[in-house]
């Protein structure tokens, strides 16, 4: 099915670094819409095809996490719902993966930083991560969200209005509900990832370029507390839900717990297939799901982590 024509196209330089109901935005659109949202990677321009590791020590944190808007639709009002229809992700033809000091769940156990290169082919179901190693595509935006009622905000954590949610479930085909709470919604997007993991375990996806088509529609008939979705089929389902090696984390804390689980996936995967700690560690982060297990067993948790093997195959 042909994705419809956008009835405008937001630039890379529309951009904004906070969530803020006093940002103006930068078009409006009607109820049914659809948008183009032509945005930067995660870094804002900062990290390119060309950089290495090296250059992770001049990243300005400041500027990272850029969203392309708002784009004000017309007659949406506080209470009401925005219906986003995620139509098409367009990433670039290459994206990048970064271990940087200070950030991500094994941050203490990786203080030295590593950046690597992932090459896209367009259209490919699959792009090679390691030698030998094979991850799934699905392009989605890692941020998307509406004006909060009260700001400025941070993009970098997610809140109720949305943000930076970097859940891989929001790929073409999946349909996002998020609560108005200004005006006009002012909806903005940014953050495209190639590929991810469910927790985005080293802080990073495969983060690219993205071009984003959604439509946009006001629902006067539902009243949300928060982001809900309908998610599209998994892309790779036959892939995810195949044969996996499987590590688990047990105890009192859902983190601690989360924390174990990676690391013996690390172990495994340098114990299995060669893999040194921080190239285990990246690839976990694009290929590897990170899911709670059990939570009401007290007083331990489970948080488990699947490697699907396809990826060696």
């Amino acid at each position: 099915m042909a994705v419809p024509t956008p009835s405008i196209h937001v630039a890379r330089d529309q951009n904004h670094l906070a969530w803020d109901p006093v940002i103006p935005p930068v078009a409006s659109v009607g109820s049914g819409d659809v948008v183009e949202f032509d945005c930067l990677d995660a870094s804002f321009g900062q990290l390119t095809a060309e950089s290495t590791t090296a250059d992770l020590a001049d990243l300005d944190f400041a500027r990272v996490d850029q969203v392309n808007g708002p784009v004000e639709v017309a007659g949406a009002a506080p209470g009401d719902t925005l219906q986003v229809d995620l139509l098409e992700f367009a990433p670039a033809d290459w994206g990048w993966t970064a271990s940087i000091p200070g950030f991500g769940l094994l941050a203490d156990e990786f203080p030295d930083g590593s950046y690597k290169v992932t090459r896209l082919m367009p259209g490919a179901a699959q792009a090679e991560f390691w030698p030998g190693i094979r991850v799934p595509l699905a392009p989605f935006c890692g941020e998307v969200g509406v004006a909060p009622e009260t700001g400025p905000r941070s993009t970098i954590p997610p809140d109720l209005h949305g943000g930076n949610m970097d859940t891989r479930h929001l790929v073409a085909g999946t349909t996002l509900f998020l609560p108005v709470f200004t005006p006009g919604a002012r909806i903005s997007m940014g953050d495209g990832h190639a590929a991810q993991g469910d927790g985005e375990v080293c802080g990073t996806a495969i983060e690219t370029p993205m071009r984003a088509r959604v439509r946009l529609t006001i629902r006067t008939d539902l009243h949300l507390s928060g982001p809900e979705f309908l998610a599209a089929p998994d892309p790779h389902a036959t892939l995810r839900n195949g044969r996996r090696y499987a590590t688990d984390g047990i105890g009192p804390d859902l983190m601690a717990a989360a924390r174990d689980a990676l690391r013996r996936m690390i172990e495994w995967l340098g114990r299995e297939h060669g893999l040194e700690p921080m190239a285990a560690y990246l690839l976990s982060s694009v290929a590897v799901d990170l899911r709670i297990s059990e939570i009401v067993d007290v007083p331990n948790f489970i948080v488990t982590a699947y490697c699907p093997l396809g990826i060696f195959e």
